[in-house]
């Protein structure tokens, strides 16, 4: 067997000449792959400018230099792309979403939470997704972390961490509906919005917060925020 058996790592042959170039390889494969973190799991198309090592799971509509690549992790090594194929169990953090996710042998999911699993892999799963958001200049903020693709929410809630300035209120809800979670929202310290949606709500397409100012546009602040929301998995073929 020239490969190690879960990550494919190259082995070294006897007598191997230029064995550096066979270690350095291996090596590549495991800071991609070891405690493994994505920048987003719902692009499909790669980015033009991504950062070296950088690494994404593949939409499930890819194209360009992803296409025949879907669900595989996406590493920018040495200026080109090199696709893993994930098995299942492996882990990987989603950092635009905050989520945990694990990999069945088939799809990835969010991983931990409570939910319920039938024996062909489809799977209900209540996730929830936290992050802190420090509030840009304008009238309105969206946030690097989103609502996932295909996502079922039921609510959003917050806390503000640091005051908010400028405004003297604020909505919280989505472009489409800037109130859906809350309206007239307090910018002190500690204030606290609890949205929850009258009618649960389906995003198809991953979806970002938008925070909006009342009484004047936004000068600074910072906000933590929760999605709670439900995934859906389907069977497996």
């Amino acid at each position: 067997m020239s490969n190690s058996f879960h990550l494919g790592l190259p082995f070294l042959e006897a007598a191997q000449a230029q064995k550096h170039v066979t270690v350095n390889e291996a090596l590549r494969r495991l800071d991609a792959l070891v405690h493994l973190a994505v920048v987003s799991r719902d692009l499909n198309v790669p980015p033009g400018e991504a950062e070296e090592g950088a690494r994404f799971i593949v939409g499930t509509d890819a194209e360009d230099e992803w296409e025949g690549h879907e669900g595989e992790i996406a590493a920018r090594i040495d200026g080109a792309w090199i696709f893993f194929a994930p098995r299942a169990g492996w882990r990987a953090f989603d950092e635009a979403a905050g989520a945990l996710l694990v990999h069945d042998g088939t799809n990835w999911a969010p991983a931990g939470g409570p939910g319920i699993a039938g024996a062909s892999g489809a799977a209900t799963a209540l996730t929830l997704i936290e992050g802190e958001h420090e509030l840009d200049e304008g009238a309105t903020s969206d946030t690097a972390f989103v609502i996932p693709d295909r996502a079922i929410v039921l609510g959003v809630t917050g806390v503000v961490i640091e005051t908010i300035t400028g405004a003297t209120s604020w909505s919280l809800g989505v472009a489409d509906d800037p109130g859906r979670y809350g309206n007239g929202i307090g910018a002190m310290l500690d204030a606290t919005v609890i949205g929850v949606s009258g009618t649960p709500v389906a995003y198809y397409g991953a979806t970002p917060l938008r925070l909006t100012a009342a009484g004047a546009d936004f000068t600074g602040g910072r906000v933590r925020l929760a999605i709670h929301c439900l995934e859906l998995t389907g069977p497996a073929a």
